[in-house]
């Protein structure tokens, strides 16, 4: 195919695909997945190999946020079932971050929900940062706290910490559709802040929530202009209590067209397989990782992920290996670890909004909404229960 070819050449050389390009990898054929996959995993394998890096979340702070992400299980007047309890002690957070990494995971990602954080949240989360180097020095730490203020994401730096995480999660036109409470400028902002300080910069998105193939391609268009090191992918999890509860909109196929095109557009930065792999991608999970390179070990923040040991078989059972702590993640030329140096510090082509042809029909390609995959986490932080690692 012309088009594959062509991409794979451009990945080859770093070189940013049209936009017609990415949106015509959306609205290709189940009949041409496979070659879709094998022609995004010679990019994939050019930059990273066979390597996958494996990543930990530690939810610090559960429920009761005062912003309205629609997506969110824990936003302002969420109904859902979840967990809820205030700030972790630092002893408990590097506990459960231990688990994370005893089970091959080599970064931690610490989240709070919130709009963002006080000075006093940054200096709680800064010693919970340096109780957690204390037991693992080589783990890298991702800090998710929410908009960030001038001058915090070098405290956050100065804590020890490595990387900081802000999503973008969808277009500029249609960010306003999916939170009030604060803009999309808001976040790309935040991004900049933590690339300021040399942190390496994580920003992703979210698919699933309606969203037309124009705005998929918007986004990450505007993360390839942001260039963090690493992008995650998230596909949004419908939990009830929540007013995207009732959107199933992605197939398997379809998951798997969108990590391709993510790759193409973004072909030397880590992507990341996010929330929502199980419940989307479900047995195709191990074709994912011909486009990823890094994925989340055990469950989310607010639902459980695939049972950490079921991770780790699905990544040598498809030929794969678990990224060491010791090995750079990213190429030479984005300085290997990212965290270990300085981060990689533009622009994203608005289009009409409206749905394609692929999105409006996404619906119908979608397999039945399969709810009882989706599951609220009960173990790990916040409880009493082993965490799943």
């Amino acid at each position: 195919m012309d088009l594959l070819n062509t991409l794979v050449e451009k990945g080859l050389r770093r070189e940013l695909p049209s936009r017609e390009e990415a949106l015509a990898v959306l609205t290709t054929s189940d009949d041409d997945l496979l070659e879709v996959v094998a022609a995004a995993g010679k990019v994939r394998r050019q930059w990273f190999g066979r390597r996958v890096k494996l990543n930990y979340l530690v939810n610090l702070k559960s429920g009761l946020c005062p912003e309205d992400c629609s997506y969110c299980s824990q936003r302002l007047g969420s109904e859902a079932g979840i967990l809820k309890y205030t700030w972790l002690k630092p002893d408990e957070a590097s506990k459960a971050a231990a688990a994370g990494v005893a089970g091959g995971a080599k970064r931690v990602c610490l989240v709070a929900s919130g709009r963002g954080p006080t000075d006093r949240d940054v200096d709680r989360v800064s010693k919970t940062i340096g109780a957690i180097k204390e037991q693992n020095a080589d783990v890298e730490v991702c800090a998710c706290l929410g908009l960030l203020s001038d001058g915090q994401a070098e405290r956050l730096k100065a804590a020890g910490a490595d990387a900081y995480n802000h999503n973008l999660n969808t277009s500029e036109s249609t960010y306003g559709d999916i939170t009030t409470t604060h803009t999309y400028a808001d976040r790309v902002e935040t991004v900049r802040h933590a690339q300021g300080a040399g942190l390496s910069a994580c920003s992703g998105l979210i698919a699933g929530m309606g969203e037309s193939d124009a705005d998929l391609v918007d986004v990450v268009f505007a993360l390839r202009a942001l260039d963090p090191d690493s992008v995650p992918v998230n596909f949004l999890i419908p939990v009830e209590g929540t007013p995207l509860a009732g959107e199933w909109n992605l197939s398997p196929q379809r998951a798997l067209r969108i990590l391709a095109m993510v790759r193409f557009v973004c072909p030397d930065v880590e992507v990341r397989l996010a929330g929502g792999r199980e419940v989307h991608l479900r047995t195709m999970q191990p074709l994912a990782l011909h486009l990823v390179n890094s994925i989340f070990l055990g469950d989310y923040l607010t639902t459980e992920g695939q049972e950490g040991k079921a991770d780790l078989d699905m990544i040598a059972d498809a030929g794969f290996e678990v990224e060491g702590a010791g090995t750079a993640t990213l190429p030479e030329h984005r300085g290997g670890g990212g965290c270990a140096s300085a981060c990689a510090p533009s622009d994203s082509a608005s289009s009409d909004s409206a749905p394609s042809d692929s999105a409006s029909s996404a619906g119908a390609e979608a397999a039945s909404a399969r709810t009882d995959l989706v599951t609220v986490r009960r173990r790990g932080a916040g409880t009493d229960l082993a965490p799943n690692a």
